[in-house]
């Protein structure tokens, strides 16, 4: 049964911004190590982090939360299987909300189009 939805849109161009102006502090504070790493190994890494923050705010939406509750922006991390594919990966505050809401599965959808970038999540309780 699917508990919520949520979708986000974010101009690219922004976060080109922040990496022209090699803005360090504003992507440890949104982005896990690892989110980090992926995206600065891209040809294009503002639109992953795009797409990331996008995936982010859409997860928020999807539990009808925002970021409070003691959720950090670390709490949820966009990951990719093996063929690309991607998904969350919850820690801390978002695993516990996530459990206490009896939600059982993530679904994420990520798309950009010129300078800009989506995502949908879908969380399914069981």
């Amino acid at each position: 049964m699917i508990f919520g939805t949520g979708v986000d849109i974010v101009d690219i161009t922004r976060f080109e911004r922040f990496l022209e102006e090699r803005n360090t502090r504003l992507f440890e504070r949104l982005f896990t190590i690892h989110e980090q790493e992926y995206c600065a190994g891209k040809a294009h890494s503002a639109q992953h982090y795009a797409l990331r923050f996008a995936a982010k705010e859409a997860f928020l939406k999807a539990c009808g939360l925002g970021l409070r509750e003691g959720l950090t922006w670390h709490d949820v991390e966009v990951v990719n299987d093996s063929l690309g594919k991607p998904d969350l990966r919850l820690y801390g505050k978002a695993q516990q909300l996530f459990a206490e809401m009896n939600l059982s599965k993530t679904f994420v959808s990520l798309s950009h189009d010129g300078n800009f970038a989506v995502a949908m999540v879908v969380l399914e309780r069981v």
